[in-house]
């Protein structure tokens, strides 16, 4: 009986020796505990760069908490003399990074905003979200994260939300862009610590369309005279 036991498990046996070396699943039918993988192998994000670049920037220039947070896409990015425009702040920082979602603010939540502790944060993004089919609603349900995210670890810290722009070269998105935007006003005014700035309004020329000159030739994103109308209508909201 035993012979007879060991012929029959035999063909088993050689088939598990055999996956050894053809990488074949011999042993399927067992639980294999879940292994964390490691960060090495984690897949990269288009943001990678620039994260690397923050972590730099911080080891390089630590800041202490309790400053001014800049955060969003590459209209913060490119914003290259945001921390001038602000010198009488002690603590600013600006940490953009081109091309990203709102839904991207709330992914690196930690990395972007709570490492920082600050007093306040201002965001601007949601732009890049309506340009890739992201309804109104969902634009707002993806802030609505991002403030009870930062509220969460941080629930002293004030949030300002920049309302997204009327570019030039997004003209079919404006009915979308002032949805959004009244949406989140209206969240806002009825939300504790979170604000609502309006910098849609005075990038419009009389007749209601965007003003060209505050653009840059790609018709999408500012130049100095449109960051200039950001600062004089954002510096009401920083102290």
């Amino acid at each position: 009986m035993v012979l007879a036991r060991i012929l029959t498990l035999k063909p088993l046996l050689v088939a598990a020796f055999a996956s050894l070396f053809t990488g074949s699943v011999a042993f399927a039918s067992v639980d294999a505990p879940a292994v964390a993988t490691p960060d090495s192998l984690v897949a990269s994000s288009p943001w990678d760069a620039a994260f690397n670049a923050f972590a730099a920037d911080d080891a390089a220039h630590p800041r202490p908490p309790g400053g001014v947070l800049f955060v969003g896409s590459s209209s913060i990015r490119l914003w290259n003399d945001l921390e001038d425009q602000f010198k009488d702040l002690p603590v600013v920082i600006k940490r953009g990074f081109g091309g990203s979602q709102l839904s991207d603010c709330v992914k690196y939540l930690n990395r972007l905003v709570v490492r920082y502790q600050p007093r306040t944060v201002l965001v601007y993004a949601g732009d890049n979200d309506l340009a890739a089919g992201t309804t109104p609603q969902e634009v707002l349900r993806r802030f609505t994260a991002f403030v009870e995210g930062v509220h969460r670890d941080l629930p002293d810290t004030d949030i300002a939300y920049i309302s997204i722009k009327p570019s030039p070269s997004r003209l079919s998105l404006l009915p979308r862009i002032r949805e959004t935007n009244a949406l989140i006003r209206q969240y806002a005014d009825a939300e504790g610590k979170v604000d609502f700035i309006d910098v849609y309004t005075p990038m419009l020329d009389a007749s209601g369309k965007p003003r060209a000159e505050l653009f840059r030739t790609d018709a999408l994103h500012l130049n100095a005279d449109g960051y200039a109308v950001w600062k004089r209508v954002i510096a009401q909201y920083v102290h």
